[in-house]
């Protein structure tokens, strides 16, 4: 029996790639994911992890997540390191 809380960074990597080649025109699409996932996880268990990806794609383009605050590079010559370094 599949789980719709314990996916691993592999499954979940299996799964986006899957959803760029079967989409929703797709016929057994659903069931294709399924396979494509692996890992005993249910037709019910894969559109619930859709749901949850659809949701979080919302939440980010209507500005409800914060972007990542990301460290600056400085551009200074004596901190600057070259491939000759």
């Amino acid at each position: 029996m599949g789980s719709t809380s314990n996916w691993s960074v592999e499954e979940n990597k299996l799964f986006e790639n899957a959803l760029a080649v079967y989409d929703k025109d797709t016929p057994e699409r659903w069931q294709n994911l399924v396979k494509a996932v692996g890992g005993g996880k249910t037709v019910e268990d894969v559109k619930c992890h859709y749901e949850k990806l659809v949701y979080d794609i919302q939440q980010i383009e209507c500005g409800n997540v914060p972007l990542p605050k990301y460290k600056s590079l400085k551009k200074s010559g004596k901190n600057k390191k070259t491939m000759r370094d």
